[in-house]
């Protein structure tokens, strides 16, 4: 699931830290640079350079409003939701009480039967996003996400970065997945969420034009980074508002373990209810419906 990190990219990891080591020291303090700093060095001496690279495109990254490729992504994110109104999403109006939890990365025979069990349970409905190479090895996970209720995007077929692809590439990797979970489903996602969140406006002018709406999200919990059930609660719950669409994981890279996230789904669906939210679908929380021809 992630790319090689080149030397350049350590570089600008590296500078990344003492920039904001040096802004919070000529500011007269340094709990953010000494965060940033024990956040990178940890990252690193555990899990390798290649783990920096997904701090600073996800969780790590978006403390600081940042991309891995140094641009204002929360900027970025608003600008096209502007342009490309009701074809690009991040949240709700903020009227509404009902959120939205969504599933990346489907479907993992090891975690998605897990998290649906857990969902079940607590008999609340949410969206997963399908990637197609994934799809074609596992397709009675595809039929079991759609015979217990719950609603099915597109997640390209073998998760590349869209900002990285032509139109033409871009396209193909919907068409591949679309295709085959029309096969064990019946119908094509009208729902897209692009890897990593990452798409260019030629691409979302495509999809607008092609009847799709791409869902990225307002609140991460950042659970690819193997955290505690209790991590993955604390980072939603503080950043949850009306209409939040909040960004979790039901697939993960080989060996990476996401129990944290199936332990976390009780006591945040109940969380989320004492405080008079209500969990739904994203084509409930949007008003739009799940298929994309009707």
């Amino acid at each position: 699931m992630r790319r090689p990190w080149s030397l350049g990219g350590r570089c600008i990891f590296a500078l990344g830290c003492a920039v904001l080591l040096l802004f919070a020291e000529r500011s007269g303090g340094r709990s953010v640079a000494e965060a940033a700093a024990s956040e990178a060095k940890t990252a690193i001496s555990e899990k390798g350079a290649d783990y920096g690279a997904d701090l600073l495109r996800s969780g790590f990254g978006a403390s600081f409003g940042l991309e891995a490729a140094g641009r204002p992504r929360g900027g970025n994110w608003t600008e096209m939701q502007r342009r490309f109104r009701g074809a690009f999403v991040l949240s709700a109006p903020r009227r509404t009480r009902q959120v939205a939890l969504t599933f990346d990365d489907v479907p993992d025979p090891r975690y998605t039967p897990l998290v649906l069990n857990a969902l079940r349970r607590e008999k609340v409905h949410a969206t997963f996003f399908v990637v197609g190479s994934r799809a074609r090895k596992h397709p009675a996970l595809v039929r079991r996400i759609r015979k217990e209720g719950h609603a099915i995007g597109n997640h390209s077929f073998d998760h590349p970065d869209f900002s990285r692809l032509t139109l033409r590439e871009m396209k193909e990797q919907i068409r591949r997945t679309e295709s085959i979970v029309a096969r064990e489903v019946g119908f094509a996602p009208r729902l897209i969420r692009p890897p990593y969140g990452e798409i260019k406006p030629s691409q979302l002018a495509w999809a607008k034009a092609g009847g799709y709406t791409v869902v990225n999200w307002d609140v991460d919990s950042s659970d690819w980074r193997q955290l505690s059930a209790q991590t993955v609660f604390r980072n939603v719950t503080r950043s949850v508002k009306p209409g939040s669409i909040i960004l979790l994981h039901a697939g993960g890279g080989s060996g990476q373990n996401l129990y944290g996230t199936v332990q976390a789904i009780p006591k945040l669906v109940q969380w989320l209810r004492s405080q008079n939210y209500e969990p739904v679908t994203l084509p409930e929380l949007l008003g739009i419906r799940e298929t994309k021809n009707g």
